[in-house]
């Protein structure tokens, strides 16, 4: 506990400078490991789950209690006294021998309960690593996104303004000019539309982060070289394998599976006798009578007994609780079996969009090249008036759309590997 205060003001130390500094996404894993909300809680529950193993091991322990009990009693036509008054004081002890094998199969459950809140809140951070992750090329690629809008404008704004020097000159026609300045409205159109996707992603992150919304974050820019972009994925089959091996929420429902089998066990054991042991001392005292001294001597009392209890009929109680314990169990195996299923769809659906984004990558870096030549060579037929604006607006666009389409796939096929990673390896990094 003393470690995560001191991580946690460390952490606040960064996200004061935050606003000056740009984050890393190792920065923002290590402050949403410490302030997330869901996370937190999940840790929370770990320690609840703690605490019900701890009382479940209690339950060996014999239990002890004092009571007294004062009474004052008026007799308004009695012959004798009118008043009395009684006391009495005792220690009960208590001890349960055997209750079918309840109380160990319950300390067992208990045991199996922590260890899925442990294994659950492993998850929780696991999971929280990937949104960060996609948050994070999200915010990246929008980011570039801007630029590649912020390009087109200042290229499409030169044209426009050229079309007005030709239409001056008399070289061009109004038409064409109004044609020119339409693509540039719709490249400042799209430049907006830009960065507010920009800043959309920005506030997700923050969400994530359980930052305020004057919180300023800034992303430190991250570098892929084409052969990065373009790396070979490791076998599938492979992979798949070990995501089986490292998937938390598999082993969470393994986990529940064995707690059934225990479930039905302490299910079995309300059938069951049980037999359990009680002691106790006490006394008391009356008046009127003699003095009090005496009387607490003179009732002094020991007891001590053994109670077997033999259920015979309890209106189907233990029957029911242990079939339904049995259908539960059969229930923790379909989500087992469905969750293996889950994962390997999950694995090659995966594999599928990073081969097609790299696919798509490759023709989109061609068809960039291409495009921005052809832009180039129809601005300056443009500008000798061999080509009408239809052309040179069609260029522009055809670049622009090459250039968003070889972002998209670069992200895409980024993201895709670095999911592959954490399904084979269980850790994310940038």
């Amino acid at each position: 506990m003393k470690q995560q205060l001191v991580t946690a003001t460390l952490l606040a130390a960064l996200t004061l400078s935050a606003a000056a500094e740009t984050w890393s996404y190792a920065d923002c894993v290590d402050y949403a490991l410490a302030n997330n909300i869901s996370l937190r809680k999940s840790r929370l529950n770990q320690e609840t789950a703690a605490y019900n193993l701890e009382e479940a091991r209690a339950q060996w322990e014999p239990t002890l209690d004092f009571a007294t009990t004062q009474g004052f009693a008026n007799y308004p036509w009695g012959d004798g006294s009118k008043n009395s008054y009684s006391s009495s004081y005792g220690f009960n002890a208590g001890w349960t021998v055997w209750n079918g094998g309840s109380r160990e199969n319950t300390i067992k459950r208990r045991k199996i309960d922590a260890e899925i809140s442990t294994v659950q809140t492993d998850d929780a951070e696991r999971t929280l690593r990937t949104d960060l992750l996609q948050v994070y090329l999200n915010i990246l690629y929008a980011r570039e996104s801007v630029g590649v809008y912020e390009e087109a404008a200042r290229v499409s704004g030169a044209q426009a303004e050229r079309g007005r020097q030709l239409m001056e000159a008399g070289r061009a026609s109004r038409v064409d000019y109004a044609q020119l300045r339409s693509t540039y409205e719709q490249d400042c159109y799209a430049l907006v539309n830009a960065r507010s996707t920009y800043e959309t992603r920005r506030m997700e992150l923050k969400e994530l982060l359980e930052l305020g919304i004057d919180t300023d974050v800034e992303l430190r820019n991250v570098e892929w070289t084409e052969a990065q972009v373009l790396a070979a994925l490791p076998a599938l089959d492979g992979s798949y394998a070990l995501a089986l091996d490292n998937d938390l929420q598999l082993r969470t429902l393994a986990l529940e599976a064995e707690g059934t089998d225990i479930d039905v066990s302490i299910a079995k054991a309300s059938g069951r006798p049980s037999v359990s042991l009680s002691a106790g001392v006490g006394t008391g005292y009356n008046a009127p009578g003699i003095s009090f001294g005496r009387g607490i001597k003179q009732n002094f009392g020991e007891n001590v007994g053994v109670t077997l209890s033999v259920p015979i009929l309890n209106r189907k109680q233990s029957k029911t609780a242990t079939s339904r314990a049995q259908v539960q169990k059969m229930e923790a195996q379909l989500d087992i079996d469905r969750r293996t299923t889950e994962l390997g769809r999950l694995v090659e659906n995966w594999y599928i969009d990073t081969r097609s984004a790299q696919s798509r990558y490759t023709a989109a870096r061609q068809q960039v090249e291409a495009a921005e030549l052809t832009e180039q060579l129809t601005s300056e037929q443009f500008a000798l008036g061999l080509v009408n604006p239809i052309d040179l607006m069609t260029a522009h666009r055809d670049h622009v759309e090459a250039q968003h389409s070889m972002l998209q796939a670069k992200y895409m096929a980024i993201l895709g590997q670095k999911m592959i990673e954490y399904y084979r390896t269980a850790t994310v990094a940038l």
